[in-house]
């Protein structure tokens, strides 16, 4: 399926897909453009422990390419609260499985730097190139 894009998000959707095979696939696809995984939040399980309510199957992976940060960083260290870069695997109703990633290059326009603004050229396009792999 071909992904789509938003102004917030790269999305692709996944036709008759596995939701709990999709993630380790995510997590590969990631790695292979030079993210890596640093946190893993299972909303459906925080929201039944926290608020006793039922919610789809949907997890945030908070991805980071350490070479853009670092230098991303260098440029503003305030840059870290937009950090990491927040995937999203989630359960549609229908079969589908929907994966999303930041907009690297909507979220940085925060930080007014042409240095910056190229790394997150390159962040968005590495995504987008993991989300194609999918």
């Amino acid at each position: 399926m071909t992904p789509s894009k938003t102004t917030l998000a790269l999305t692709r959707r996944l036709s008759g897909a596995n939701y709990a095979d999709t993630i380790p696939r995510v997590k590969e696809a990631l790695a292979a453009q030079g993210f890596g995984v640093l946190t893993e939040i299972d909303v459906k399980a925080t929201m039944k422990k926290k608020l006793d309510v039922d919610f789809r199957p949907y997890v945030i992976l908070g991805a980071c390419m350490p070479k853009a940060a670092y230098q991303a960083l260098q440029v503003d260290p305030e840059i870290g609260l937009l950090m990491p870069c927040n995937v999203i695997v989630s359960e549609l109703d229908g079969g589908e499985v929907e994966v999303m990633a930041v907009n690297a290059t909507t979220l940085f326009t925060l930080v007014e730097h042409p240095q910056v603004e190229s790394l997150s050229r390159e962040v968005t396009a590495s995504l987008q190139r993991a989300l194609d792999s999918l």
